[in-house]
């Protein structure tokens, strides 16, 4: 028996809850990742009324589905992040343009969503963290080491609180390491983990598609932090440098064929996932292998129906014997 295979509902919130579950029970999924966002999980309500914990649990239940992780990563966006236009997309309606607010409402929300977690019988809550230096990125104007070292503090001091609630719960915190992120690539995340070292309330969300792209190798990064990783996402990228693309994406959106790399459907990009089964079977992880699909070129039921059968099919079982021991005297 392999791992949990589960779909993260985030890329599916146009879907109400039952037409979810019916349809990931039919593309043969074991089990979601909850997103709390669009149709699928009101956080707050998840944290405060048992009696919608019950109606999510019979309907999971219906379909034969388990949940062992929620998603919260607009939410976390909010805290981390400041006074960006963008986030009136994650925020309720009646927040818009109120930075301030805004980071109120995601720390809030994100403390419900520990709370939520715990209740629904998960054990972690993936997401972000946002970043009060992304924009710092390409360091021109010139960035000094003073600024960035505020900025991990600030994310540490923003989110301390939170974490403190996550405790209580007995609930783990996984940032999926993404750009826009305070940690979006190896010694981003080290430095982060440095910070964190006190708090082992935080960890990762282990996703090789952002790390592919960027020349990071996705299972060196897993075996380095795998003490840390709390939860695995399933998904691909592809590199497509043609001379004319590069690696920043041009402001051109997803799945454009001009661009210099781009998600794949499991199996249709670069990444390496026999080694990455490997890293996870060395170290005995356990919990899920979730398929966050995103893949603009495809059409997401074929994907996704294909990605969950492709999972299946490379999570292979660890050995328990050598192989020589047969052949001894």
């Amino acid at each position: 028996m392999g791992r949990l295979v589960t779909l993260m509902t985030s890329q599916w919130a146009d879907l109400d809850m039952e037409a979810m579950c019916k349809l990931a029970k039919e593309m043969g999924y074991e089990g979601l990742e909850i997103a709390c966002q669009g149709k699928h999980l009101d956080v707050k309500r998840a944290a405060t009324d048992m009696d919608y914990v019950l109606e999510i649990k019979e309907l999971l239940k219906k379909y034969g589905l388990e949940c062992q992780a929620i998603s919260a990563h607009v939410i976390g966006q909010c805290v981390g992040d400041y006074n960006d236009p963008r986030l009136n997309n994650f925020a309720p309606a009646d927040l818009k343009d109120k930075p301030e607010e805004i980071r109120k409402w995601g720390i809030e929300y994100m403390k419900y969503s520990a709370q939520a977690a715990k209740n629904l019988g998960a054990y972690v809550v993936t997401g972000f963290t946002g970043s009060p230096i992304w924009k710092y990125l390409y360091s021109f104007p010139q960035t000094t080491e003073e600024m960035i070292e505020n900025g991990f503090q600030e994310i540490y001091d923003l989110w301390s609180p939170i974490l403190d609630v996550f405790k209580e719960n007995n609930i783990k915190f996984a940032l999926e390491v993404h750009p826009g992120e305070i940690a979006f690539d190896y010694y981003s995340t080290e430095r982060l983990l440095e910070v964190f070292s006190s708090r082992p309330e935080f960890g990762l969300n282990f996703d090789p598609s952002h790390l592919i792209w960027q020349g990071v190798t996705p299972h060196v990064y897993l075996k380095d932090f795998i003490d840390r990783v709390y939860h695995v996402h399933m998904k691909d990228a592809a590199v497509t440098l043609d001379g004319r693309s590069g690696l920043l994406g041009s402001h051109i959106d997803f799945g454009d064929l001009r661009r210099g790399w781009n998600f794949r459907s499991l199996g249709h990009g670069d990444v390496n996932f026999e080694e990455i089964i490997r890293v996870l079977n060395a170290y005995d992880y356990q919990g899920p292998l979730s398929v966050e699909w995103e893949d603009s070129g495809m059409d997401r039921i074929a994907g996704a129906t294909e990605a969950c059968e492709f999972v299946k099919k490379v999570d292979f079982p660890a050995s328990d014997i050598k192989f020589d021991e047969a052949i001894a005297n």
